[in-house]
């Protein structure tokens, strides 16, 4: 385990039934970096994220945090080691209020949460405003940021994000992608799989390309987003 890298995954494969959704991949998540999975539906990206917080257990590979194994470890011991997920669809819970909600997020915290409330509260001052909002009342955006505060709120090391982008509308996007960079500019490491290549792509510092459940290629932000076939691929653009 390099002590630059705060996840390393090493030939993970994971199946439903018969059905193999990841199959053998390997990448690493560097401390203090963006690192983005890309790629069309069904390439593995959302399975690779389940297998890491123990939602889907792992058939065979490696998953190393912080250099301890927790490759199929349950998702509640994961969670207690400073990892957590943003869920692909946001998954607020609709009747409770937006703080009740944020307070979920804290939930294996016994310390007191006031300065992390008002850090979210500053990254996302609409929060603020609705705290006693019932979070099904929100709008998708809303809900989004609500998402990712609420796992903000665990003092998380690495925050993984699964498709914060879906269903939103461009300018919303583009205030979600503000404040993925703004997250890691103040120190937290993100795993982001996103559809939505390009964006992701200019916030990373480092992508793997993901293919029918294999790495395909591999780079630095920039490089990928230069790369003609990337480019032909995922960024709506064809070769000359």
């Amino acid at each position: 385990m390099s002590d630059q890298n705060i996840l390393e995954v090493r030939e993970l494969n994971v199946a439903y039934g018969g059905i193999k959704a990841v199959k053998g991949i390997s990448f690493d998540v560097p401390r203090g970096e963006v690192v983005t999975l890309i790629g069309a539906n069904g390439a593995g990206k959302s399975s690779t994220l389940r297998s890491i917080c123990g939602l889907v257990r792992p058939a065979s590979g490696s998953i190393l945090l912080n250099g301890e194994e927790i490759a199929g470890k349950p998702a509640e011991q994961i969670v207690s080691k400073k990892i957590t997920l943003v869920p692909e669809g946001r998954r607020v819970f609709a009747d409770l209020t937006v703080l009740e909600n944020l307070k979920i997020g804290a939930y294996l915290r016994k310390d007191s949460l006031d300065d992390d409330l008002n850090w979210c509260y500053d990254l996302f001052p609409r929060l603020k405003e609705r705290s006693w909002q019932l979070a099904g009342t929100l709008s998708g955006g809303e809900q989004q940021m609500l998402a990712i505060a609420r796992a903000l709120m665990s003092r998380p090391d690495i925050i993984m994000m699964d498709e914060p982008s879906l269903g939103l509308a461009p300018i919303v996007v583009k205030g979600v992608f503000d404040i993925i960079r703004e997250i890691n500019r103040q120190g937290k490491t993100i795993l982001l799989v996103e559809q939505n290549a390009n964006m992701a792509l200019h916030a990373a510092h480092h992508g793997y390309v993901m293919e029918v459940g294999t790495i395909t290629m591999s780079g630095t932000g920039k490089e990928l987003s230069e790369d003609e076939s990337v480019k032909a691929a995922y960024l709506g653009k064809t070769r000359k």
